[in-house]
């Protein structure tokens, strides 16, 4: 699959990933992105680094080798209402945010509990992408929640890392697509890259989402139109 923009990705702020920004961007024009999301991970994740790293993204240029920086965030779900461990004032000084659960962040819980996890998530304005939400540990109602994905305009993450490193989540992520598709719910296929050369790199996706005919036209960043729209909408959202 071809994509324009690879919005989830880490740099070695997250000290579990392995190469700069400069390496990411560098790497990302190399193989014809237009648009890169640098999201390490938020504060309470085991190793992620200090707010004061996401607060100094406006330094950064708007464009690196030709690339759009996307300055953003992996937002840690830390409770059963959706809560995040980034204040919406925070949030709102960045321009992409994945709101995802980690294990050391937040245990697993019953199938409504992590339902209404990621319904709360969902109608925080801020958010943009719920992240790979297919872990196995962490089953909910998928129907309800994409049901309420689609009303709220979010984009569901279909990982890459999900299905090298957590391989046992492959059928939930089938089953997420599936209820997309027939809902009409957007979603963005990302790398969660933690290294420059796996950035854009989405084979075990595109083979999934080819194998249950996911339409291109709800994949928003496979299109520069496309996602350029969906910013300008979030845009509007977030400043609403």
């Amino acid at each position: 699959m071809k994509l324009i923009a690879d919005t989830h990705t880490h740099t070695l702020a997250s000290t579990h990933a392995y190469s700069t920004i400069l390496e990411n961007a560098q790497f990302a024009a190399s193989i014809g992105l237009l648009y890169l999301g640098m999201t390490d991970h938020a504060p309470k994740m085991t190793d992620a680094p200090h707010w004061w790293h996401f607060e100094s993204l406006r330094i950064l240029p708007d464009e690196l080798f030709g690339v759009k920086l996307l300055r953003g965030i992996e937002a840690n779900i830390c409770d059963y209402e959706g809560g995040l461990d980034v204040t919406d004032e925070q949030l709102a000084r960045l321009s992409f945010v994945v709101a995802s659960i980690h294990s050391p962040v937040l245990a697993p819980a019953s199938v409504e509990e992590i339902t209404q996890a990621y319904i709360g998530a969902a109608k925080n304005r801020h958010v943009d992408v719920i992240g790979h939400s297919g872990l196995a540990d962490y089953p909910y109602d998928y129907d309800t929640a994409i049901r309420v994905f689609a009303e709220e305009g979010k984009l569901v993450e279909f990982n890459e890392g999900t299905f090298s490193s957590r391989p046992a989540s492959a059928e939930n992520c089938k089953t997420i697509a599936l209820l997309c598709k027939k809902h009409g719910c957007r979603a963005v296929v990302n790398s969660d890259a933690h290294f420059a050369y796996r950035i854009g790199q989405v084979p075990l996706v595109s083979k999934m989402l080819d194998e249950v005919d996911f339409p291109k036209e709800l994949i928003v960043n496979a299109d520069k139109e496309r996602f350029e729209a969906y910013l300008a909408e979030r845009k509007r959202r977030v400043n609403a």
